[in-house]
């Protein structure tokens, strides 16, 4: 099967503007996650990881983009200064990945065909593209929490299958009153810093910012990681409640680790999805004990970066490929104690050593489930 490479990678957040400056930050155990007074966006003050108000994405006047999508182009940009490729050709597909997009313009406008057609993710997809003089349609991956692992997953196939040899992969989300009530009406917001997989858990924290991933098939512009193998998969339990087994996302770990021909013992260490909520945590570890995996490091970035809804997959796989490039995974912060049934090595420190395959996981709302398998040569 056609190898698909990573070329180059950015992730813009409030850590930082590079992969590197926020490598660099989550190394040192810093997080983007402070409390908030944003009458705004809540009545009551909240944890989150946000961009301070009034921070300039793009430089000068970007005319009729929106935040969001000045995260994407900005995230795009960055990357873009990675690599010689000339993304304008036909052999090139940009995929947006966004559970939100600009959901926020619903807020305190009047709804009409235009605004309709504004908050639309095929139409700030189109800008993007725009943007960048792209030839070909984008395409959208909207699919809850798993979006960007999906995305990603999605552009590895289309190179494979021959369509296209080069794809840019980009997330975005943007956090707003739509986005944070909806969370605080499921009564899932932590009051506090967010502590995956800890006895002491008690919800998420949001967070927003943006990452890019180059993929190709031509092997002259690799950077020495491969996109080895993915699989999703779906709970079919609930809404907005994983699986009482985790047998679910452990069907997308296998099927990740045999596309990508590796076993349990060769897998360095897990980059979590690791929200910090009572379930998500408890069915996640259930997944890596029937995957053999309970002794492999695991962390979570969700106490660095909050959740980034469809940003995450996208932002915490350059964090994994930056791990597997320096030979260190960066802690888990916030665990103290364990707080799920099954044991987990999750790691309390920074951890050095010779790594060579990442499985990165992903679940979200509807039982959806996503795993990835990233090697470097």
């Amino acid at each position: 099967m056609k190898e698909v490479f990573i070329v180059a990678d950015n992730i813009f957040s409030p850590l930082g503007q590079t992969t590197g400056d926020n490598f660099d930050t989550v190394l040192a155990g810093n997080t983007g996650i402070r409390q908030h007074q944003r009458p705004r966006m809540s009545a009551v003050s909240f944890y989150a990881s946000l961009f301070p108000e009034g921070t300039q994405l793009l430089p000068g006047n970007a005319g009729y983009y929106t935040q969001f999508e000045k995260l994407l182009i900005a995230s795009i940009t960055g990357a873009l200064q990675q690599t010689s490729i000339d993304i304008t050709g036909s052999n090139t597909l940009l995929i947006i990945s966004t559970t939100k997009g600009n959901i926020s313009l619903l807020e305190n406008a009047a709804i009409g065909p235009e605004l309709l057609q504004r908050v639309s993710l095929s139409q700030s997809a189109a800008m993007v593209a725009k943007w960048f003089g792209l030839a070909n349609k984008p395409l959208v991956v909207s699919n809850a929490c798993i979006s960007g692992l999906l995305a990603l997953l999605t552009g590895k196939r289309l190179i494979q299958s021959g369509q296209y040899d080069h794809v840019v992969v980009a997330g975005a989300d943007v956090i707003s009153q739509f986005v944070l009530s909806g969370f605080q009406s499921f009564q899932a917001i932590s009051d506090g810093p967010c502590r995956p997989f800890d006895a002491a858990r008690n919800g998420i924290n949001l967070g927003e910012g943006a990452g890019t991933i180059l993929l190709t098939a031509d092997k002259k512009y690799e950077s020495g990681i491969t996109l080895r193998g993915g699989a999703t998969s779906n709970d079919a339990n609930h809404i907005s409640g994983p699986s009482r087994t985790g047998e679910e996302l452990y069907q997308a770990i296998s099927r990740a680790m045999e596309e990508a021909g590796v076993n349990k013992e060769e897998i360095s260490f897990i980059s979590a999805h690791g929200t910090a909520t009572i379930y998500n945590d408890e069915m996640e570890a259930l997944a890596v004990s029937l995957a053999g995996l309970a002794d492999t490091p695991i962390n979570s970035l969700k106490g660095y970066y909050g959740h980034t809804l469809g940003a995450a997959g996208i932002i915490e796989s350059v964090i994994a490929i930056q791990s597997l490039r320096q030979n260190k995974v960066p802690a888990s912060r916030g665990y103290h104690s364990s707080g799920v049934t099954k044991p987990l090595a999750v790691a309390t420190g920074v951890q050095e050593g010779k790594y060579h395959y990442c499985l990165k996981t992903a679940s979200g709302f509807g039982g959806c489930n996503a795993a990835l398998v990233f090697n470097k040569a």
